[in-house]
């Protein structure tokens, strides 16, 4: 049995387009860069642990698999995060506005006695943005709980000039690579 250990209603909607059946693990698993630790890392951590603890809460179920991801958004190095509120949301985006920056998503699946991750790194360059175009994006309420401020299947795809990687890894859940996981541990 295949366990979405995640509280994003994004990486349900894209773990369902591929047609496996889940069960959802709702964990709360703290979300703390370390000192020195470089962007990728804390990434692939993160979706580790997520997968991880939520293979704590299934140990008694027969082959089950626990899959964990995370997203940041990464400009000059410096990991984004999710806005602590309108503010920093705003500062987010004027820091994005015209610049390229990378969006990394790692995906951890476990299982008893076994792991293995992907790791999707995505070049996404923002659009300029004035003001008002900040002001407007921010009334719409769609940055609230979005690495980097931004949700790029929502209204803000308006404002991406360009995209190298994959969409739905920007969106939290590369596809082609949960596939292949998935067919690693099998999981049809």
């Amino acid at each position: 049995m295949l366990y979405l250990a995640s509280q994003s209603p994004r990486r349900r909607q894209l773990l369902g387009q591929l047609g496996v059946e889940f069960r959802l693990l709702d964990l709360d698993v703290d979300e703390v860069r370390g000192p020195g630790e470089a962007a990728a890392d804390y990434v692939r951590r993160v979706a580790r642990e997520k997968a991880g603890a939520g293979l704590l809460e299934v140990v008694a179920v027969p082959n089950a698999v626990v899959l964990g991801a995370d997203t940041e958004v990464v400009l000059d190095g410096e990991v984004f995060g999710k806005p602590r509120d309108q503010a920093h949301a705003a500062d987010m985006l004027r820091r994005l506005s015209g610049r390229s920056h990378e969006v990394i998503t790692a995906v951890s699946l476990v299982s008893a006695g076994r792991e293995a991750q992907a790791v999707s790194n995505s070049q996404v360059r923002v659009a300029a943005m004035s003001d008002a175009d900040i002001a407007r994006y921010l009334a719409s309420g769609e940055w609230e709980g979005k690495a980097g401020a931004y949700a790029i299947q929502g209204r803000f795809e308006a404002h991406i000039e360009h995209l190298s990687g994959s969409y739905s890894g920007v969106m939290g859940l590369p596809l082609h690579d949960t596939k292949k996981l998935l067919r690693e541990f099998g999981v049809s």
